[in-house]
């Protein structure tokens, strides 16, 4: 009979050697002692920005009166006194935040809700208004780093382990709910790993404790007392809590936290490469196996990668020693590593892996640079002009080569070569895909095509292959991307 839990206890009881393992992960009688020991190193944040007040219009004309006459006076201090700059209003904004060191005075709280603000003021469990400096924030992360100095003695927290969370495991938030102060919750780990669009490095903890306007920022702990999480989002239509929480883990937010304290600003890797997910269909066409790694749409000239060898097509499957399981762990394994650091990158390029030394860049130099991933750099002739062709059909698309007057309908870059797609049938597979009239054909099977004929060749050649898909590389408006497009 299975196991029933009764006022927290189950009636099977676990084995001792299970229960020496994971001694905090069953929940307590009460959770009274631990949110005594952590509610005083838990702040409220209150930014304030200033915003004068709109001017209602220009400055009429004083009316025309005899020189010397009283009336003159009166009009003009009237008009005078009326222009006169309205004081200003202050939109004010409530969150959460958290202590990490007492004796330098250092609170954890989140970008959105200190951006912008001209005034910081930090106010401790027992009401103490302190006004703070901001050292640095990250808006990839949605990380801020607040100082104040203050005689008040002040209680710090550790961060912890987010890793070794699991599904399941017991979590308290605490923080500043609706501006109300102090208020502590208490769940569990709902999933891990959660990418909700909020940045490039989305790695979020779910969590079922209550979590609502005014929470941002504040810590998520686990039993021990340690912070494993950043509050930061929610999940709801209404605006209130409906239990999917979001918190940045502990493990991203240390080296974020470190690098702000240490320059002001983030210093993070950069590769310079523009990736994509590896799908099954683009898997089989690479002859990969597992769907797994990153798939690289371009490379950026001139940037590590490209310095490096890696090339458009290629598959990341490790960076440093580490898995590349899934695309989306590229750009935090990057990010985390030391700029100027020589790392090897293993990745698939044509039926096997072989390994490249990288030299990391850095990713905010690189942003003020301008720099970004760009398409292949090959040059259109002058005066080449591809003559009209019948199209041709294929994979349930019409192709023809690029003429000067498809280049201005559908908007095709001068150097642009490849084939140009003119029609896609409706249910057609690669409809399915997302393609559609205008998109440029670059490669098929990552070789270059230059009319509709070559497409053709190469789709027929892949299915006498017996591929199950075939792999393009194609161009919309300079964006990348591979599709792989089923043969059956």
């Amino acid at each position: 009979m299975a196991s029933v839990l009764v006022g927290g206890a189950a009636a099977g009881a676990l084995p001792a050697q299970a229960q020496a393992a994971a001694p905090n992960r069953n929940a307590p009688g009460s959770f009274a002692d631990l949110a005594e020991k952590l509610l005083p190193a838990v702040v409220n944040i209150s930014s304030s920005q200033n915003a004068p007040q709109r001017q209602q219009g220009p400055r009429p004309e004083i009316p025309q009166f005899p020189p010397g006459s009283p009336f003159e006076d009166f009009f003009r201090d009237f008009f005078d006194r009326q222009q006169q700059e309205q004081p200003q209003r202050k939109s004010t904004s409530l969150g959460s935040g958290f202590v990490i060191d007492a004796t330098n005075g250092y609170v954890v709280t989140n970008n959105h809700v200190v951006q912008d603000a001209d005034e910081i003021t930090v106010i401790l469990q027992d009401d103490t208004n302190i006004k703070a400096e901001l050292v640095g924030r990250d808006s990839k992360t949605d990380l801020a780093l607040l100082k104040i100095k203050t005689s008040h003695p002040l209680v710090a927290v550790p961060f912890g382990d987010s890793d070794a969370m699991r599904v399941g495991d017991w979590v308290l938030a605490i923080g500043n709910p609706f501006g109300l102060g102090g208020s502590v919750t208490a769940g569990i780990i709902s999933a891990r790993q959660r990418n909700i669009d909020a940045g490039p490095y989305d790695d979020f903890l779910q969590t079922d404790a209550s979590i609502n306007r005014g929470n941002s920022g504040g810590p998520m702990f686990n039993l021990n007392g340690e912070v494993i999480g950043i509050n930061t989002a929610i999940f709801s239509p209404s605006g209130g809590s409906v239990g999917i929480g979001f918190a940045i883990p502990s493990n991203l937010a240390k080296q974020v936290v470190a690098q702000l304290k240490d320059y002001g600003k983030t210093r993070r890797g950069w590769l310079g490469v523009r990736i994509q997910a590896v799908t099954p269909e683009i898997a089989e066409s690479l002859g990969l196996p597992g769907h797994k790694g990153a798939l690289v749409a371009s490379v950026t000239p001139d940037g590590p990668a490209a310095k490096a060898g890696i090339q458009a097509g290629d598959v990341v499957i490790k960076f440093d020693g580490k898995e590349i399981d899934e695309m989306r762990r590229l750009p935090r394994v990057v990010a985390e590593t030391s700029i100027d650091k020589a790392v090897p990158v293993e990745v698939w390029r044509k039926g096997k892996s072989q390994t490249v030394q990288v030299k990391v860049g850095e990713l905010e130099a690189a942003e003020e640079q301008g720099l970004l991933a760009a398409g292949p750099e090959d040059k259109q002739q002058p005066g080449d002009k591809a003559p009209a062709q019948k199209p041709v059909e294929s994979l349930g698309m019409k192709m023809t080569a690029i003429t000067p007057e498809l280049r201005q309908q559908y908007e095709i870059k001068p150097d642009m070569k490849g084939v140009v797609i003119t029609d896609v049938t409706s249910n057609s597979t690669a409809a399915e895909k997302g393609l559609r009239a205008g998109d440029v054909i670059i490669e098929v099977g990552q070789e270059e095509v230059r009319k509709p004929e070559d497409v053709a060749a190469k789709v027929q050649k892949a299915k006498e292959q017996n591929k199950k898909s075939v792999l393009l590389l194609v161009d919309r408006k300079g964006d990348l991307r591979f599709v792989a497009i089923p043969l059956s």
